[in-house]
């Protein structure tokens, strides 16, 4: 019976699977490129809206920012993209959503606007060693902890038997 109980819960997992794959699969999806970029650089979105439908909209949302852009140029792996300059953001992170032009949603994207030759927005010291260092402090204060607690239990069982 058990058997029974797990195979039927597979089945329907793999019936409801194939009934969400195909949605996912048709999802509309939003980038930004690149991630990061200095103020007056120039970010490029691209969204998979089909152009058919009309044109697309970005909205960039951030901290001295609410605007749209209008995009009507075909992307080169389809869809639609355009270009912002990041001349007057301020330094953050911004959010671009996408409308598309039969009113669905194309997805949302963020990005960064640095310093001119600054370092990263919020990468002080989060850059990818720093997990590293963390771990194998973490494993070195355990080994310590472990070598110890064994030489003294040895020394109290030197001391009892004595």
């Amino acid at each position: 019976m058990k058997a029974q109980s797990i195979l039927g819960s597979a089945v329907v997992g793999v019936g409801l699977g194939a009934l969400l794959l195909p949605a996912a699969a048709l999802a509309q999806t939003t980038t930004v490129s690149p991630a990061t970029t200095p103020v007056g650089g120039t970010v490029v979105l691209t969204t998979t809206c089909n152009p058919n439908v009309g044109d697309a909209i970005f909205r960039v949302t951030g901290p001295n920012r609410d605007q749209n852009v209008r995009s009507t140029t075909a992307a080169a792996g389809g869809g639609l993209s355009a270009e912002l300059f990041t001349a007057g953001f301020t330094l953050g992170t911004y959010t671009v959503t996408t409308t598309c032009g039969d009113g669905s949603s194309g997805g949302s994207a963020q990005f960064t606007v640095t310093p001119i030759g600054g370092a990263q927005a919020g990468a002080g010291g989060s850059g990818p060693d720093t997990g590293v260092l963390a771990a194998g402090g973490a494993l070195a204060a355990g080994a310590v902890a472990g070598g110890a607690y064994v030489l003294i239990r040895r020394r109290r069982r030197a001391a009892v038997v004595a």
